[in-house]
């Protein structure tokens, strides 16, 4: 009669172990190559950019005559730096490259988490990808029309002393305009993630609903934390939008279709 010999527990435990860092890797690698597709998008997206800001219609040109306050005497934005202009014209055409290639970043990121996820939440996500494009545009529209020309209107604005010449700099400039606009174009994400989070029963209508007064509180810390200024102005542009969508985003978790 033979006997059979039990397993040893470290033997078990050298296994999981090596199952568990094996897994590891494996998740690392993939998340390797979903952020090279991701660069690879941003930066078929920054190759555009080069076009539009070194040839027509002259991006940056559009920038600076957009928002820059006209001054007859004087150029409204000036360059010191021997390699200032180059930089600041290679970074609006990042710019334009993480802004065309949001698509291709935000697939490739959901792309990686959805394997983890049941089959009716990975179809919902892929319907909301559309729309997490259409709302990131229009919150840089949102941008470019409301918030950037306020706040570069109150910033240089400010003073109205004779003896102060406001011209600011190409790379300050074009920095505070490219950084508002990104920041707004992720902030009106806020409701799709709130739909997302409702499908998949995160949270509810309800429960959004109740946290109003706590939400304020976040949304202006989290306004204060982002804006590129830190002026008062900046950050009422940006937290009254927020919370606005927050509120469209409890609207819209109200329709999430109830799952059986």
């Amino acid at each position: 009669m033979t006997t059979q010999s039990k397993p040893n527990p470290t033997q078990i435990t050298e296994k999981e172990s090596s199952e568990a860092e094996m897994g590891f890797f494996q998740h690392l690698g993939e998340l390797r190559k979903r952020l090279v597709k991701a660069s690879i998008g941003v930066l078929i997206g920054m190759a555009l950019g080069i076009f539009l800001v070194l040839g027509p219609p002259q991006l940056v040109d559009l920038i600076i005559t957009t928002f820059a306050p006209v001054n007859p005497i004087y150029a409204p934005v000036q360059s010191v730096g021997t390699t200032e202009t180059f930089t600041s014209y290679m970074s609006v055409a990042l710019t334009v490259g993480i802004i065309l290639g949001m698509p291709v970043i935000v697939y490739q990121l959901l792309a990686f988490l959805m394997p983890g996820l049941h089959k009716r939440e990975q179809r919902m996500i892929l319907i909301a990808l559309p729309f997490v494009t259409l709302f990131f545009l229009g919150g840089i529209a949102f941008g470019w029309f409301i918030t950037v020309p306020t706040a570069i209107r109150f910033l240089i604005g400010f003073s109205n002393s004779e003896f102060i010449q406001t011209q600011p700099t190409l790379s300050d400039f074009l920095n505070t305009v490219t950084t508002l606009l990104l920041i707004n174009g992720i902030v009106f994400e806020l409701p799709i993630i709130i739909y997302v989070l409702a499908f998949m029963d995160v949270v509810n209508a309800a429960q959004l609903a109740s946290f109003r007064r706590f939400a304020v509180v976040i949304v202006v810390i989290v306004a204060a934390i982002i804006t590129p200024t830190g002026d008062p102005i900046n950050l009422a542009l940006l937290a009254i939008p927020m919370y606005l969508l927050y509120e469209v985003g409890v609207i819209m978790a109200r329709f999430v279709p109830k799952q059986r």
